[in-house]
């Protein structure tokens, strides 16, 4: 097999495309946070996973915009108010999802835009996304940034204080992969369905390691 190597001290965007082509699928996290006026703020990020269980934390990076040079808004939105919302993409809503990455003005509602429904949360002020249909209530924790310049990244991380989950894609405590039915990114215009999944007997005993 043939490789080519790449240094990583060039253009930005060259590293960019490869850590999009090769870290796949990536889950998404669609950001809900409150604006300064009050006004909503909605947003997809596809740098995200999950950090601790106990406490439950999870982190997504988002990055200095690449056409400004400024943070985006809703890191903005997270360092002031300490709180936000992370909704999970189900595929029948995949097309609103990707409306509210258009780059709208400060305080225009990307819920009215992208036609998605806010509904209040129980612990915190930011609103959850009625149609997703896992939604985590998250008290900003702490970040990492790794720059300021177009194309840095940062790591925030929240911890969830409230877990919504809907009935229907559950049996018992377990959630159901393919009633959910996640969506997740690829490069450039890509998209991931995950309605072909595979069992593999796991080598460790359980997945919760006593």
């Amino acid at each position: 097999m043939s490789m080519k190597s790449f240094n990583t001290d060039g253009a930005f965007a060259d590293n960019y495309k490869m850590l999009i082509g090769s870290i796949l699928p990536r889950p998404i996290a669609v950001v809900s946070t409150l604006n300064e006026d009050g006004t909503n703020n909605v947003a997809p990020f596809s740098f995200f996973t999950a950090v601790s269980a106990s406490p439950m934390i999870i982190a997504f990076c988002p990055m200095i915009k690449s056409s400004t040079g400024t943070l985006k808004d809703t890191p903005r939105n997270i360092f002031r108010e300490k709180e936000f919302v992370i909704n999970i993409v189900s595929e029948s809503i995949i097309n609103q999802i990707n409306l509210t990455a258009t780059e709208l003005p400060y305080g225009q509602d990307e819920f009215a835009y992208s036609g998605l429904t806010p509904i209040d949360s129980e612990k915190i002020k930011a609103r959850r996304i009625k149609e997703c249909l896992i939604q985590f209530e998250c008290i900003y924790r702490d970040h990492i940034s790794y720059g300021d310049t177009p194309g840095s990244g940062m790591i925030i991380t929240g911890e969830v204080v409230k877990v919504h989950i809907a009935e229907e894609i559950m049996e018992g405590t377990r959630i159901i992969t393919q009633k959910l039915n996640p969506v997740g990114r690829g490069v450039g215009n890509d998209f991931f369905r995950c309605n072909d999944v595979f069992e593999l007997e796991r080598l460790q005993k359980s997945q919760i390691q006593k």
